[in-house]
């Protein structure tokens, strides 16, 4: 017979995991952390240290995985408002919500973050609200902390050496399967076979294990609901076009119902004087692109994303296989990688080269082969950005410019969403509780670290 040896396992090692263990290790919980990346001072993707031109397709993406998740790559902004980053205030409500974000802001903060915002706020805010809705945009104004991606390792490592003074840690350690006895998780079985006890399982992968996760939602028959996809691109202007926005509400959130197709586009995770990034997910095997800012060493020019927001009705029922398929288009004709096209020369119709990009006043950041990306996007989702970028305009003066770069494609997966209870917990299965982005509770660093904070506290609860 089995002994549980932990009281919790925790599998995922990124802010809903840490949060969740920092929580229940505080209560002096045992607790165990599997995670089938590499610690923070052991990420490093060969593209962006200059090592490789290309992905080299690792077996785990120090992009994407490993300890801090996807957001440790990333900007490194916490967005301290609710309305932004998930879903978590449809389960524990407003006010909880903003408790909570309160909290983890907090934390981070002790752990060595900026203790800056940048909040928006005067005349000139309201004079860019009022330009934007002149032509159909609704600006949504958010307080920020800008970590930035350069000094985030900084303060996750230190939460790393807090935790392993605490719990214990498994990391380049994939998990096979969730092991129940009774009606109840009672621990995970990992690739190489070992098992690890315990008497609650947190489940808490980011979005690149949200094909993962869909194989346990289905290994115990939970009720789902198909989450929406978004497409789009990352943008890449100088500066200047965005140095006002960017002064008054270092992240602009933009949002847009375009005229041709009523489709619903937005602007994300601006990045000033940032650089474009690739990241490879392994679970679909392709490469897709994405930004972040450095603390202390910067770009000349601004980039951002533009997102279409794509629902499906039945009896489709494959949102991510559609997306997955539109981003393999875009590594086809890149060899393996990132497209970038002038967005003059995708109104002209012809592919841009490495000719007239160099021609161009914007300096590639990113990795990106030349092309055209009207091969790759469908022309619903490419008429939707070209008109957002021509609304842009009146509050980026610029934006729409012919030199203007578009790399392709960015798209945000988001995992099956499962009716999970007020604290996090798993439907049929005791013991087994969800938190974070590829659990669909989440899409960012606050809400997911919050939402490990909410299944902890469950987990707290019923031992």
């Amino acid at each position: 017979m089995n002994i549980l040896k932990y009281d919790a396992l925790i599998v995922g090692a990124g802010p809903a995991g840490i949060f969740a263990a920092l929580e229940l290790t505080q209560k002096n919980k045992k607790v165990l952390i599997v995670d089938k990346g590499r610690l923070i001072s052991e990420r490093s993707c060969p593209i962006i240290a200059g090592k490789a031109g290309h992905c080299l397709n690792c077996p785990s993406c120090a992009v994407v995985s490993g300890w801090g998740g996807a957001g440790s790559a990333s900007d490194g902004k916490l967005t301290v408002t609710t309305g932004f980053g998930g879903n978590l205030e449809e389960y524990v409500g407003k006010e909880e919500l903003e408790r909570l974000i309160q909290e983890v802001d907090s934390t981070f903060v002790s752990f060595g973050a900026d203790k800056n915002y940048y909040e928006p706020h005067g005349e000139a805010v309201r004079s860019t609200i009022r330009r934007a809705a002149a032509v159909g945009i609704k600006v949504i104004p958010a307080k920020i902390r800008h970590i930035g991606t350069d000094a985030s390792r900084q303060v996750l490592d230190a939460m790393y050496r807090c935790l392993k003074e605490r719990c214990e840690i498994l990391m380049e350690t994939g998990v096979q399967s969730v092991l129940t006895q009774n009606g109840r998780a009672c621990g995970v079985r990992t690739d190489d076979g070992r098992e690890f006890m315990a008497d609650s399982v947190i489940i808490a992968p980011g979005r690149d294990g949200s094909s993962w996760l869909e194989g346990i939602i289905r290994q115990f028959s939970m009720p789902i609901a198909a989450m929406p996809v978004d497409i789009g691109v990352r943008v890449e202007v100088p500066d200047s076009v965005c140095e006002d926005l960017t002064r008054d509400f270092y992240e602009v959130k933009c949002v847009y119902n375009t005229p041709t197709f009523d489709d619903r586009a937005r602007t994300f995770c601006m990045n000033p004087s940032g650089f474009v990034v690739s990241e490879y997910d392994k679970a679909h095997n392709l490469v897709t692109v994405n930004g972040h800012s450095l603390k202390h060493t910067h770009s000349q020019n601004t980039n951002f994303a533009i997102l279409v927001t794509k629902n499906f009705t039945k009896p489709f029922t494959d949102p991510i296989g559609y997306a997955t398929h539109i981003a393999r288009l875009a590594n086809m004709l890149a060899g393996g990688g990132l497209l970038v096209q002038r967005l003059g020369d995708l109104r002209s119709g012809r592919r841009s080269t490495e000719d007239r990009i160099a021609r161009g006043m914007i300096e590639q950041t990113g990795p990106a082969v030349p092309g055209d990306l009207s091969l790759v996007l469908p022309h619903r989702q490419m008429t939707d950005i070209i008109e957002f970028l021509d609304a842009l305009n009146a509050v980026m003066p610029g934006v729409s410019q012919n030199d203007t770069l578009l790399y392709g494609v960015e798209i945000k997966l988001y995992s099956l969403r499962v009716s999970l209870g007020s604290d996090m917990s798993a439907p049929g299965v005791r013991g087994l509780y969800f938190a974070g982005d590829g659990a669909g509770v989440s899409r960012g660093i606050i809400q997911a670290a919050a939402s490990g904070l909410v299944a902890a506290r469950g987990v707290c609860a019923a031992l």
